[in-house]
């Protein structure tokens, strides 16, 4: 519903030269053109939303330039690799256990999977502190915090989320988890108190009262008591009105988890209570000391005692729940938003407009989900949070309803917008191919699209991709992919991988092409390389008629070998006799055949014999007189000797088999 922001692309100038781009499934490609700007003011680039540029190149004069867009830029930030893999893992198990619990036990799963994002996120954001407290790169430096910021700021949009939506705490219990979101997300305290407590006399600490206001606003009463009671050992004369406040406090009524009182009985000890510290207060019994005075009037909720701490307090929502705590301790989901938007109006005053994340909290007290998650889509750098936020509410039954108008829900439209940057990593793809999977209507079809475009670098990567294509039955991918591995085997000669991946391809061409440079191969070399894939082809070979020849003419040479020459030679026949071998290849076999015939022993029939010498007759007539012209001595001495063995061994075969018959 508004205009997104435009990225300017370090070292391109729209003013200078015409820019042009292609889009990719995750980046985008810009290049100056060789067209200048002529005339007036020119006009401006294309705009180019929410890039970031990875990579450029420096020209000359007259060269142009090419840079690298990605839309997604933390996918290549080193320390988000946590938050990626082990959200992963939440993930998945989310899917697999979602009928495995109904009722309270559900809820509570879902509430400990939240928590499990969240402790990802902390771990990260700790880590990546470190990396900003340890390098000596101020570029460095800077782009760690930024992402330590971030990374805040999503904890605690998603541990709000967790509060109202997932957990869905009612009145009570509410209170007392947004206390414990502010404790969470305000830690300058603690470094506070522990200044104030480490001084020789801490109750002369500048810091002293600060520390103890800050308690009382974090509703944290046994810590504030416990500073005030140095107060007390330093200066005898504040003891007495110390202990009316300690006691004040420490009757304090507040809700409970346990469910062991109702909120009627909670408001009635609550107004009881506010009216003794009202009494107390009326009677001057603080006058003497203003520190204590301020307190007690905090403790009745008094909306300037409260805003006078503003900057102890540091945001609105802090402001929000110390209201709520001291004046409204029973407040109820729906009536939070009234109270959020009053407290953040007179929190931040006219001078000061909300930032996006004020916008993003605003919209979670108002019980305004999907502007929770429009708004965390525009402002955070990239889809992690939005897609695995909106799965885990759609799990609660909370997106069923909110359908996009081009065909998707919401929860699949942002996890499809998430794997599909993670495809654009060299590693992180994997991780992607399982949230396609979990996405119904969409999923495969985007798996399809983007599988085909991983660069198949390594042998070992394409087998993995191929594993994945093979277990979802994606059989054109599976084709596809065998095919370009193939090839890339063929053009660095690597006959038998080559061979290997186009019989796994059942691509019947490729594989005659490959058996054909097999053979030849064979020719030049008189040795085949890859003995094992070609002994091992086994049904492979039925895959092309070329192939088919490999495989038995192989077959051949290994009974040749064996001394099992009767069968050799009924293979060999059998291979020009049915066609099998190529014409070009005849010449070869009928060679392979010349020690067979002069063997010792009679080794081809007189049947057989004329077959040969009709094979012979048939390549020598099938040349043209010119072909004849050009063949060399060589070819023409082999036809010579293959009629000469041929008439010897059908001499000897006829007395062989007429002195048979005579006995």
């Amino acid at each position: 519903d508004r205009r997104p922001l435009t990225q300017v692309v370090p070292g391109a100038d729209p003013a200078a030269r015409q820019l042009c781009f292609e889009w990719g499934p995750a980046e985008v490609l810009v290049c100056e053109t060789l067209f200048g700007r002529r005339g007036g003011v020119p006009s401006p680039g294309p705009a180019l939303t929410g890039s970031v540029v990875t990579g450029g190149g420096e020209g000359g004069p007259g060269s142009s330039r090419v840079f690298v867009v990605r839309r997604d830029q933390d996918i290549y930030i080193q320390t988000l690799r946590k938050l990626f893999n082990e959200s992963h893992g939440i993930f998945i198990g989310l899917q697999r256990s979602e009928e495995e619990f109904t009722g309270k036990s559900r809820k509570a799963q879902l509430v400990q999977v939240s928590k499990n994002y969240r402790s990802v996120i902390r771990a990260c954001m700790e880590d990546m502190h470190q990396a900003a407290v340890t390098t000596r790169d101020p570029a460095l430096h800077s782009q760690y915090s930024t992402q330590v910021s971030i990374l805040s700021a999503m904890e605690l949009i998603w541990n709000l989320c967790e509060i109202l939506f997932v957990e869905a705490a009612a009145a009570g219990p509410l209170l007392l988890r947004l206390l414990d979101w502010v404790r969470l997300h305000v830690c300058d305290v603690d470094n506070m108190v522990h200044e104030v407590l480490s001084s020789e006399n801490p109750s002369k600490h500048k810091l002293f009262w600060n520390a103890v206001d800050v308690f009382v606003l974090q509703g944290r009463m046994d810590e504030a008591r416990h500073l005030l009671s140095k107060e007390a050992s330093a200066n005898p004369t504040s003891v007495s009105t110390y202990k009316i406040l300690d006691d004040l406090m420490k009757k304090m009524p507040v809700p409970n988890l346990g469910n062991t009182q109702t909120l009627t009985e909670l408001e009635l000890k609550w107004q009881h209570w506010h009216e003794e510290c009202q009494r107390y207060l009326q009677d001057g019994t603080f006058a003497s000391n203003s520190h204590m005075e301020s307190i007690c009037k905090i403790l009745l909720g008094d909306e300037n005692a409260i805003l006078e701490k503003k900057e102890l307090m540091t945001t609105w929502y802090h402001f929000l729940v110390t209201r709520l705590l001291y004046s409204h301790p029973t407040v109820k989901p729906m009536e939070l938003r009234f109270y959020a938007q009053a407290c953040m109006d007179l929190f931040l005053g006219e001078e000061s407009s909300p930032e996006p994340l004020d916008t993003i909290l605003m919209a979670a007290f108002e019980f305004e989900l999907h502007q929770v998650i429009k708004e965390c889509s525009i402002a955070l750098s990239n889809w992690w949070f939005v897609a695995h936020l909106t799965d885990l509410l759609d799990h609660c039954k909370l997106l069923q309803s909110h359908n996009l108008y081009f065909g998707s829900n919401m929860r699949e439209f942002l996890i499809l917008e998430y794997a599909s940057g993670l495809f654009s990593h060299h590693s992180l793809w994997q991780l992607g191919v399982d949230y396609f999977d979990h996405c119904p209507e969409y999923g495969r079809v985007y798996l399809e699209l983007h599988i085909e475009r991983i660069p198949l670098n390594t042998e070992q990567k394409a087998l993995k991709v191929l594993r994945i294509c093979e277990q979802r039955q994606m059989h054109e991918q599976v084709r596809s992919i065998c095919k370009i591995m193939a090839m890339k085997a063929l053009r660095n000669n690597r006959l038998g991988s080559a061979l290997s991946w186009s019989i796994r391809a059942k691509d019947a061409a490729f594989a005659t092409l490959i058996s054909d440079r097999f053979l030849k191969d064979y020719c030049e070399r008189g040795c085949f390389s890859d003995l094992d894939l070609i002994d091992n082809l086994g049904p492979s070979m039925l895959l092309s008629d070329r192939l088919t020849f490999l495989g038995k003419y192989r077959e051949f040479h290994r009974l040749y070998g064996e001394k099992r020459f009767s069968e050799a030679a009924k293979l060999l026949l059998m291979l020009m006799t049915a066609h099998i071998a190529p014409c070009s290849f005849w010449m070869t076999l009928l060679t392979d055949a010349l020690p067979l015939l002069e063997q010792k022993e009679v080794i081809f029939s007189a049947e057989q014999t004329y077959e040969l010498m009709r094979c012979l007759e048939d390549l020598t007539a099938g040349k043209s007189d010119k072909q004849k012209f050009q063949d060399d001595d060589v070819e023409t001495m082999k036809v010579e000797m293959l009629r000469l063995a041929l008439a010897r061994n059908l001499a000897r075969v006829i007395v062989k088999e007429g002195t048979l018959e005579g006995s």
